[in-house]
């Protein structure tokens, strides 16, 4: 296994871990005061990141200004509706609407930007939606706050992700750490305080955790991207999916039914083969493709088949 595979698989590992100890202030905090700790400890990771040639102090000399507000208020907002998602529904549901963020993205790409769209992509685009809805049934059983919630992160991730794409290679890496997190503090700040609670010293440590899983998933992923192409990272996501299954049924006795499996691996399949660049898709295929071929003839010395 590559090790930028490696490290891709427990930066997501650790995103699971404090995702699912958010799960567990169902019901004891808001939102947005769990999404303020969860800001204010996560920052600390954050401050090993910064690359030698950039200072903090010139984090607000912005080159996109707007698009950066834009990114900030999408994270902000996205980074609620998910934690809502994750204190009201099961593990697994929340995260197989989530990963329909790639999805939205490619709509946005080919429908809004123009950008050139394959149909094997609208095809993955569409089984990968079918999964989402097997998931959660509409018509079938009550859609619940929590599934909307989902589908809005994944709405607002996609918007996250293509404003990034715009920015990437021009604006400093402090900017985009220093602008959302300015945004998460006083935004969750404020809206938490009508219905603050005193953590207790055990909670204050659960959100301390949330904040340094969340920090060492952000170094490996870091980490991971240096080490291998982004084509052998992106599938990783999908391990989340096994975490969520995991996590979800050892502490909160959450089982998902046969019908909301089959729902999960059509959209991990589909997410997949999706996000995977031709090239790893033929490297992927080749040894399956190796083993149905006929073996050819070998050619003897005189010209003729040989033995």
């Amino acid at each position: 296994m590559p090790i930028g595979v490696l490290y891709a698989l427990i930066a997501y590992g650790s995103f699971s871990v404090a995702d699912a100890i958010v799960k567990s202030f169902s019901g004891i905090m808001s939102v947005w005061q769990i999404a303020f700790f969860s800001a204010l400890f996560g920052l600390i990771p954050a401050l090993f990141v910064r690359p030698p040639t950039e200072r903090w102090r010139d984090s607000f000399r912005l080159r996109h200004p707007w698009l950066l507000q834009l990114r900030a208020l999408t994270g902000f907002a996205s980074t609620a509706l998910v934690i809502f998602a994750f204190t009201t529904i099961p593990f697994a549901e929340a995260y197989a609407i989530v990963f329909l963020t790639p999805i939205v993205v490619l709509v946005v790409s080919g429908v809004l930007l123009g950008e050139r769209v394959s149909r094997r992509q609208w095809l993955l685009g569409l089984l990968c939606f079918v999964g989402v809805l097997i998931v959660v049934r509409p018509g079938f059983r009550e859609m619940q706050p929590g599934h909307l919630a989902a589908l809005g992160c994944a709405v607002l991730g996609a918007i996250t992700t293509t404003v990034l794409r715009f920015i990437a290679g021009t604006e400093k890496r402090t900017s985009v750490i220093a602008v959302v997190s300015l945004y998460a503090l006083v935004l969750n700040g404020l809206l938490m305080l009508p219905g603050f609670v005193m953590p207790t010293l055990a909670q204050l440590g659960s959100l301390m955790l949330i904040g340094a899983f969340g920090g060492i998933g952000t170094l490996m992923f870091l980490a991971a991207a240096k080490a291998a192409p982004a084509s052998l990272i992106a599938p990783t996501q999908y391990s989340q999916v096994v975490w969520a299954i995991i996590l979800g049924g050892f502490f909160y006795a959450e089982y998902p039914d046969t019908i909301t499996y089959l729902g999960i691996a059509v959209v991990v399949v589909a997410g997949i083969v999706n996000v995977l660049s031709d090239e790893a898709r033929a490297r992927l295929l080749r040894p399956w493709s190796a083993r149905r071929r006929p073996p050819m003839p070998s050619i003897g010395p005189t010209g003729g088949a040989g033995a």
